[in-house]
């Protein structure tokens, strides 16, 4: 009896057609964005001494660093009613996940040089799949918010569950940037130095060290909160420990409009520039 082949789809390549498959093809490789994230994780932590506790070791070294700078040497940590040092961690989740991962998705395309010039596979799941190495520092970092919160007698309530709305508006902000280095650090590698000087000046550009009222009312305020991080960082903390302050909802709306837009503006050109990767990278 002949055995039965089962049938399988085959992947054809032609002109005009790539374009038109390729938002199913990201679909058809979903194995591979789950590879290249399970790799990276991997790869970041390979071969150090204490492994995964570095998600842990950079908030909280970056907590105490910051905390003592804004709060006891900048007279800051006056009048709060929680302790500055969680303030200062809120603020420090949704920073970190911003500023690794940016990071990490500006050098994708360049770090995996050798796989662009060999296989086809959409070029996009690169920079997407380092999402996945900030979702789980994230998660890290998280436990230890939550571990210091109960050390501190801070009352977790259902109101944290807000955090993930806000955990996923920090993703769409981190992707929409990603994109754009990702496919610019290609052609200019003087990317690499550039992205390191937004992410140093934009740690002082968002309240992660400060409460966001510390900046004065008014056009400077609203100018101030048009960075969407700013908005973030206002309801993890408002999630988290039920920050009076809130969120500023109407530039964080329209930062967040501004975002959407760029990510538009992101994937349009990532796809024009992607089938110039393999020549240049």
């Amino acid at each position: 009896m002949t055995p039965v082949v089962p049938l399988r789809e085959e992947l054809v390549i032609e002109a005009g057609r790539t374009e038109s498959r390729y938002w199913r093809d990201l679909w058809r490789y979903r194995e591979l964005f789950a590879f290249f994230a399970w790799r990276d994780i991997a790869v970041r932590y390979k071969q150090t001494v204490i492994g995964i506790a570095w998600a842990v070791l950079r908030p909280l070294v970056t907590m105490v660093v910051l905390a003592f700078v804004f709060g006891d040497l900048a007279g800051m940590a006056s009048g709060e009613k929680v302790s500055f040092h969680l303030l200062v961690l809120a603020g420090q989740l949704p920073w970190g996940f911003f500023s690794n991962t940016l990071t990490a998705a500006s050098q994708s395309l360049v770090g995996n040089a050798r796989l662009l010039t060999k296989v086809y596979f959409p070029r996009l799941m690169i920079p997407a799949s380092t999402l996945g190495v900030g979702f789980v520092d994230f998660g890290v970092a998280l436990l230890l918010m939550l571990g210091m919160m109960v050390w501190l007698g801070v009352a977790i309530t259902w109101q944290a569950l807000l955090v993930v709305p806000f955990l996923l508006a920090a993703a769409l902000v981190t992707f929409a940037f990603g994109l754009w280095f990702a496919a610019l650090t290609v052609t200019y590698r003087d990317f690499r130095f550039i992205v390191p000087v937004v992410i140093q000046a934009g740690l002082f550009l968002s309240p992660v060290g400060y409460p966001s009222d510390k900046v004065a009312e008014g056009t400077m305020r609203f100018l101030y909160s048009l960075n969407p991080l700013v908005g973030v960082i206002e309801g993890f903390r408002w999630a988290l420990l039920g920050d009076e302050r809130g969120v500023y909802w109407e530039p964080f709306c329209m930062s967040m409009g501004l975002v959407v837009l760029l990510l538009v503006g992101g994937l349009w050109y990532f796809r024009r520039m992607e089938r110039t990767f393999a020549d240049v990278v």
